[in-house]
């Protein structure tokens, strides 16, 4: 699992890459420091990559989203599997996320 984190025309754009499970969000907490302290800007989290994603994975996209809130930012999810959407459907997220 990997993020390749970018500044792009003002935004922060995360590319997610992989499984998201119990031991890739503990390595990725550590990863994403830089994203949390841009959190004051559009924050875009390109899911197209993914392939799974555990309850510790959602934990680190709803970090990201406080940490956006807090700071005035906001996060935008694109391009998740129909796998990871019927996830964030059971899980009340796909509420919570603008998801494109």
């Amino acid at each position: 699992m990997t993020f390749e984190i970018k500044e792009q025309n003002e935004k922060m754009v995360v590319n997610v890459n992989g499984r998201l499970d119990t031991p890739a969000a503990v390595k990725a907490q550590q990863e994403i420091v830089p994203l949390l302290e841009n959190a004051n800007k559009e924050i875009l989290l390109d899911c197209n990559n993914l392939e799974y994603i555990s309850s510790s994975g959602l934990r680190l996209f709803l970090t990201i989203r406080k940490e956006a809130a807090a700071k005035g930012g906001k996060v935008i999810i694109e391009n998740i599997n129909d796998e990871i959407k019927k996830v964030f459907m059971m899980t009340g997220f796909y509420n919570l996320f603008e998801i494109r």
